[in-house]
């Protein structure tokens, strides 16, 4: 009956804790750049944030924020990057 007392708290604690991770953390960021409230930041700019690659349009990857919402008119909408994939054009030689 102990073991089994013991077993149901460890239990609960491990449920407990990433559940209280997930609703007290807040919200943060991988890199700081990535908070569009740095954007304007030396660090955030280049040639500051090239050296360690993480500059907005490093961690995007030329895609549009999405926490930003759609682009208001005027502004310029981003286009994903093509993929590098390369597809052969003639068969011929193929069997």
């Amino acid at each position: 009956m102990n073991s089994d007392l013991k077993l149901f708290k460890w239990v609960v604690i491990l449920l407990a804790l990433p559940l209280g991770l997930a609703i007290f953390g807040g919200d943060s960021f991988r890199y700081p750049c990535q908070d569009p409230a740095n954007w304007d930041k030396e660090m955030c700019k280049l040639p500051t944030c090239d050296v360690t690659r993480t500059c907005p349009e490093h961690i995007f990857k030329g895609q549009r924020d999405p926490r930003l919402g759609p682009p208001k008119d005027g502004e310029a909408e981003t286009s994903p990057m093509k993929p590098a994939v390369s597809i052969p054009q003639d068969n011929k030689g193929c069997k």
